[in-house]
Formats: C-alpha cells, structure tokens, sequence
C-alpha cells in the first residue's frame, strides 16, 4: 500500500470509544456533573448562573430526573458548550444480525433469472452510519448465465470462495480464483463473462448511500 493509501485510511479500527450509558437521564447528570467540575465550580455557583435550585441540579446531576429543553439550553449556555454536549454519554441502541450458515434468505434480484442464487446474509435499516450495506453469497451453476451488465449506483466488493471466474469491471477482466477479491464502483458496467470452474461461490457486498435502492 502506497503512501498516499496510507494516509486516506485514518480510521483505527482498534480503538475503544469512551464506555457510554443507555440511559438517557443519566448520561446528562454525567456530563453536567463533569463540565461543572471542569469549570471548577460548585452546584450552587451553578444553581446561581442558572437560577435552577440546588435540589433540583443535584437531581439532573444523580440522573433522577428528565430535565426539559428549556433547562437543558439554561445548562449549555452556563457551562459554554452546545446542548449536544450535554447527550455525549448517551450511548443509543445499536443493531446486529447474526445468519447461521446457510440460514441466508434467497432473493429474487435482476440476475436471478440468469441462474445466479442470492442469499441475503444480513439486512439493518436505518443506522448511524448513513450507509445501506446489503452482503449476499452468490452462487453460480451449471444453470448460470454470463450477465456482464450489472450497473448501479454505490460501491461493491467481491471475495471469491470456490469455483473460477473471468469478471468484468468495466473496460477490464479480472481472472478470478478462490482468494481473489475486486473492489470497484458499481456505476460502471460489471458481471462475471466466462464461467470457468463451476459451482462457484463469491461474497458480494454493496453499499449505497441511505434513502437509494438501485441495485442489480
């Protein structure tokens, strides 16, 4: 990997966020609690500059109570961060699907009728990441046409398990073998054009930006 890669992929995949709290009360005593500290002052002083009474800052702060917008914009203007600061601890639901293998739901996608079987591996709707992600396991038979025109908006990558393929991206072929994988826009015009050793089997996964579905 060159440099330049090297530098656009900033990401550690390794790292450990700052453990969060699912309630969300709590997180907001949390982080009051911490800016106060921070400014070095005390609840009163706060209570003071807010004009909220000390039992009840002690309350938001313990988590006892949902305090409301008004209160919450008081507290971001006398701690001097935006009121989304005051959500930061906040850790919100979070997604996972788990396929036992060959647990998959078959698709019905425009290549089917090309002899490709879909198997739809996971599917999570909306999420935090703005990106749909749809991974399937394709596999091709004897039964299986060449179907080099796949075209549609997105990334996708592919990771070839069993079987041999010449695919196509493009302009250019790729020899493909167990171990192999090919990333590349889905935009341009791709498909597998010569089956070589069949059944074959590959990892597919596409992903679009949220709110658009034209895929194959």
């Amino acid at each position: 990997m060159d440099d330049e890669a090297k530098a656009r992929l900033q990401q550690n995949p390794h790292a450990v966020r700052e453990k969060k709290v699912s309630n969300l009360e709590t997180a907001i005593g949390y982080e009051v609690r911490q800016l106060r500290k921070n400014l070095g002052i005390t609840v009163a002083e706060l209570a003071a500059a807010t004009e909220l009474s000390v039992g009840m800052l002690s309350k938001i702060e313990n988590g006892n109570i949902s305090p409301s917008l008004t209160t919450l914009q008081t507290l971001s203007r006398a701690l001097g961060v935006p009121i989304t600061a005051l959500f930061k601890g906040f850790e919100e639901s979070r997604s996972a699907v788990f396929v036992k293998a060959g647990e998959g739901v078959q698709m019905e996608r425009r290549g089917t009728r090309a002899g490709h079987q879909y198997n739809l591996l996971g599917h999570i709707g909306g999420n935090t990441s703005g990106v749909t992600v749809e991974p399937y396991l394709i596999t091709l038979s004897h039964d299986s046409d060449v179907f080099p025109t796949f075209q549609h908006s997105g990334m996708e990558f592919i990771y070839m398990l069993d079987g041999e393929v010449i695919y196509r991206h493009n302009e250019n072929q790729y020899h493909m073998q167990a171990g192999d994988s090919l990333f590349f826009d889905a935009d341009a015009p791709h498909g597998p054009v010569e089956l070589i050793s069949l059944p074959a089997t590959f990892l597919s996964i596409i992903c679009y930006p949220q709110g658009r579905s034209d895929s194959d």
